[in-house]
């Protein structure tokens, strides 16, 4: 038997519900797609009257954030046995 889910996955979210489903406000979604997502040459995104997301955008979004989100990991030099 399979196991049942309460809400069925959506195809696509607004902006807004996107912000939500990653914990962020609306603005700050747009600075994380204007920063890590758009090339440089590509249209400014406040000329883009609407965005939607896919959920595989959301993972990659996801997956954005927990890299800036993770500090580096600090590692001690590895030691020469001493003869």
């Amino acid at each position: 038997m399979l196991p049942t889910t309460t809400r069925p996955q959506k195809s696509h979210y607004s902006e807004s519900e996107a912000a939500v489903a990653l914990g962020l406000s609306v603005d700050e979604l747009r600075s994380l797609v204007r920063s890590h997502i758009l090339k440089n040459n590509e249209e400014d995104a406040s000329n883009v009257p609407s965005a939607t997301y896919q959920p595989s955008d959301l993972l990659i979004l996801r997956m954005v954030l927990r890299g800036l989100n993770t500090s580096p990991v600090e590692t001690e030099p590895a030691q020469t046995a001493s003869a």
